[in-house]
């Protein structure tokens, strides 16, 4: 099981807002300006607080113009073979900005891998403690600078 959350009411927010998008996109399909505000709104949160959002709401989001991606209502979807490999090719109808992603069974997402995960990492060697950085006065300043500044707690490194 994972750890606590840092920014639980981050993510709160975030799923609230799409969740939001979703929710005004199938009551009236013609309401994409309100549902883009809350895909905006929701970016623009991300990544004020530096928030990694999960690939699946990204793939959902128009990159151009924040519009939540619908096949058939806000974008095109269409299957295209090329380079030996086959492709999905999501075409936004706002902007028309496109967005390809491969359409291999085998393929795995990077955050799904094991090797990914903190708890399959192995760490090399512990962390050291670092070294006693505090050393005493070098013997080149004179004594007046030594006194002042063990009288005032401050060193001069």
């Amino acid at each position: 099981m994972a750890g606590p959350v840092k920014d639980r009411e981050a993510f709160q927010r975030l799923s609230f807002l799409y969740q939001a998008a979703h929710c005004v996109l199938a009551q009236d399909p013609e309401n994409q300006a309100l549902a883009r505000f809350y895909c905006h709104t929701e970016k623009t949160i991300a990544k004020r607080l530096v928030l990694r959002r999960d690939p699946s709401v990204k793939r959902t989001l128009c990159r151009g113009c924040s519009s939540l991606l619908v096949p058939g209502l806000t974008c095109t979807q269409r299957q295209r073979r090329g380079r030996g490999q086959r492709w999905t090719v999501q075409t936004c109808l706002t902007c028309q900005r496109s967005q390809r992603f491969l359409n291999d069974p085998k393929h795995l997402l990077w955050g799904d891998r094991p090797e990914a995960q903190l708890e399959n990492q192995a760490d090399p060697k512990p962390p050291q403690p670092l070294p006693n950085v505090a050393q005493p006065f070098p013997a080149h300043l004179p004594e007046q600078v030594q006194e002042v500044s063990e009288t005032s707690g401050f060193s001069l490194q």
